[in-house]
This record gives structure tokens, sequence and C-alpha cells, in this order.
């Protein structure tokens, strides 16, 4: 029984992994009371034999899990650095590491899957893009604003934009609110359909497009462009590696 790790830009994510199964699963937010939640969901569970973690967060929030971890269980997690190549996937980056663990786990969990060839998009604190061909190679991908983070950089960066309400996406807005909301979210929508469409020829065709992250769902009805959401990829491809070992 392995405990698996996700440690994102917005929040933790873990579940509790027995041979194929999922035991157990919980999340809590960075600002919220980490070490308490952690203390409270992880004391009913069964000891683990080993914890595996994924991040893309600095040093001393990984130290205050390892903390919770070690208070827990008396482990010491395993922290997955950003390999050249893993499951059968193959790193892009000419320094694998620069490439974010989330991602690569994410290529994992579809080449797992049978996706591949396809271009996966996180969707959350940052907008990223990765194309994946059907032979494993990693052909590059693509990092932006997510399209809140496009709208708090908007609204921090203006002195006229300050909506009174959240905006509703529209085609072409009326009013400040809906303005920003639509151009952010369709920004976001367009560079993901314009990514594949550049990627499908490279891919051998129209590849299949897939969706993580915590704004995955909300951006989904935006594209004219037939996507799967992908629900705790960045888990799902750490339990492959770990399997692997």
């Amino acid at each position: 029984m392995k405990l698996l790790l996700d440690l994102g830009n917005t929040r933790l994510k873990w579940a509790l992994r027995d041979g194929a199964d999922w035991r157990a699963n919980g999340a809590v937010a960075w600002n919220e009371n980490v070490a308490d939640a952690l203390a409270e969901a992880w004391s009913s569970l069964p000891q683990p034999a080993a914890v595996f973690g994924a991040s893309v967060v600095d040093a001393p929030r990984e130290a205050r899990v390892a903390a919770s971890v070690a208070v827990a269980f008396g482990h010491e997690p395993f922290w997955l650095r950003t390999p050249a190549e893993a499951c059968g996937v193959r790193n892009a980056y000419a320094e694998p590491q620069k490439l974010g663990v989330d991602r690569f786990l994410a290529m994992v969990a579809a080449r797992a899957d049978g996706l591949a060839p396809c271009v996966l998009a996180g969707v959350g604190t940052a907008l990223t893009l990765d194309a994946l061909a059907a032979d494993g190679r990693h052909l590059g991908g693509l990092i932006a604003p997510g399209p809140r983070l496009m709208q708090r950089s908007l609204l921090g960066a203006t002195a006229q934009v300050r909506p009174a309400h959240a905006g509703t996406v529209v085609e072409a807005a009326d009013n400040t609110a809906d303005a920003v909301a639509s151009g952010c979210w369709l920004a976001a929508a367009a560079l993901i359909e314009r990514f594949a469409a550049r990627m499908a020829p490279a891919l051998g065709g129209a590849p299949a497009l897939r969706l993580g992250g915590g704004d995955a769902e909300a951006l989904l009805p935006l594209l004219a462009t037939p996507a799967q959401l992908a629900h705790d990829s960045v888990l799902h491809g750490l339990a492959v590696w770990v399997a692997a070992q």
C-alpha cells in the first residue's frame, strides 16, 4: 500500500493506493491549515508501506508536508523529480528536470490509458500544453497563464477595469465584467485549439485532446475541438511510475 501526493500550485491532493485499487483520497488547499487538515484526514488510514510525492511547489511547503507524513506514518516521502525518460515517455526538454513533474506524469497517465498520440492541457494557475506522440515521444509544449490568473493580472495592472461582479463568458460582451471573463477564458480555449491544430501533422492527424486541472471542467464547454476530462492525472501517472519501480 502506497500513499501518493500531488503538490500543485493551489492545493495538495493525496490518495492511498493498494495494488490497482484506490483506497482513499482527499485534498487540502494551501490557504487552509494544512497540518491540521492532513492529521485529521490521515488519522484513520492504514499504514502505507511508502510515500511518494510529485511537487511543483517550493521547498518550504514540501517540508511542511513531509513533516505531516512523518508524524502520521513515520515515513519520509520520496519526491519524484522529472526524469529524461520513464514508463515509455521520453521528455523533450534538454534539461529534463525543468519540465514540471505534473506535466510529465500527465503524459505517463495518458500513455498508460492508451491515448497517445494526444495533446494534454493542464488548466489551473498555469495553462500548460504538451504533445505526446504514439511512440511516447514528448514533442514539447507551451505555458501560459491560466484563465483565472489572466483575469487577476488584468485587474491588477489596469486602473479602470474594475468590474463589480464576476462576469459571464459570452461571444461579444456589452459590459466590463463579461468582457474580462470572456476574453480570458476564450483566449485559453483558443490557445488550446491552436496548439492541437498545429501539432496535428507531427502527431499523425487530429490528436486526442485531454484536459486536466482545477479549471478543466469549466473550460471544456468553450472548446470547439472534442476533448475529454482527465481526473487526478498526476496521481494516476505517479501510480504508474511507482508500479514500474
